[in-house]
């Protein structure tokens, strides 16, 4: 882990391409009364794949990669998202993991990006894998179905007090956006990482990363897209680490228990499982949010070790085939 690296000050100049060319992406771009820059990539715009793609990399706070095509799922070949860090615990879990709920009204937008190293959302997360990011530049990243408020905005500011507004640059998309349905299914590698960490991977000792999952298809409902991200995730998500670990039998063990396959939830699209527990989370499994495969090679020994399995039948049923 690269403590100097900034994920604000890389996703600040990233996001620049939004801002030099939004015609290109497909976004509109507004400004708050107190003077923050709002990338709108799929509330009211078009956005797209390409924005997407750039939306999943300001996530990660440009430590990723993110590059899109095709791959396959059993019988299935469907448009996919492959994330690739040399830099995966402040990628995904530093920046990416959406660790920042911020109520703006009726309204609850899940917040995530590199604006949270600044204001340590969760801040027992940064006080595992030992780092903040000082900038003076924040941006955030934004699953929402409204643009944010300026209440919204002066609560982001309020927790980021180096930074002006005019340095804060918000960026949303509803889930049910191809902007949005891109950007959380680039979360697999992160979800892979935390569902490692609960069983007791120390995040420290991950080197590289690499992973990817299929982009669900687009559609008007919010519980169907939410359902989806998550079915493309546990059933067609494959996750790759390197890691330095001196306890090999604990890890061989650890990357058996970790996917999806051994929750038992498994084996129903995900919006059958949410409907089952009466739309409350709290009752569905949490073993269950993993990735379908687990691979983690160990750079001490040399060895690789692999769990799981991609569920095509499911998947297919789960995307409206």
């Amino acid at each position: 882990m690269v403590k100097a690296l900034s994920v604000n000050q890389t996703a600040w100049q990233k996001a620049q391409q939004f801002l030099d060319n939004p015609d290109y992406y497909g976004v509109e771009i507004t400004k708050s009364t107190a003077g923050a820059t709002i990338i709108d990539a799929g509330v009211k715009a078009s956005g797209g794949f390409a924005a997407g793609k750039l939306f999943t990399e300001l996530c990660l706070g440009g430590a990723g990669t993110v590059e899109l095509g095709y791959k396959s799922y059993g019988d299935l070949d469907f448009p996919s998202v492959t994330i690739t860090s040399d830099h995966p615990t402040v990628a995904m879990l530093g920046s990416q993991f959406a660790g920042w709920r911020i109520k703006d009204g009726d309204n609850i937008a899940i917040g995530s990006g590199p604006a949270r190293a600044i204001a340590l959302k969760p801040k027992e997360i940064y006080e595992e894998i030992h780092y903040t990011d000082q900038s003076d530049k924040a941006v955030i990243t934004l699953e929402s179905n409204v643009l944010p408020s300026d209440v919204l905005i002066e609560k982001v500011l309020k927790n980021c007090p180096n930074v002006p507004a005019q340095n804060l640059i918000v960026v949303v998309a509803p889930t049910a956006s191809v902007a949005g349905l891109t950007q959380v299914t680039g979360r697999v590698v992160e979800v892979g990482i935390h569902k490692l960490h609960t069983l007791g991977l120390d995040p420290k000792a991950i080197r590289y990363a690499m992973g990817y999952a299929p982009i669900p298809p687009v559609g008007p409902d919010f519980e169907v897209a939410m359902a989806r991200t998550n079915d493309v995730i546990l059933y067609g998500g494959t996750v790759y680490l390197t890691v330095d670990y001196d306890d090999e039998a604990k890890l061989q063990q650890v990357v058996k228990d970790a996917p999806s396959i051994n929750s038992k939830d498994y084996g129903k699209p995900f919006l059958q499982i949410f409907l089952d527990a009466g739309k409350d989370f709290y009752k569905i499994d949490p073993g269950l949010f993993a990735p379908a495969v687990l691979m983690i090679n160990n750079a001490k020994s040399g060895r690789t070790f692999k769990a799981g399995q991609i569920n095509p039948k499911v998947l297919t049923q789960a995307l409206g085939f």
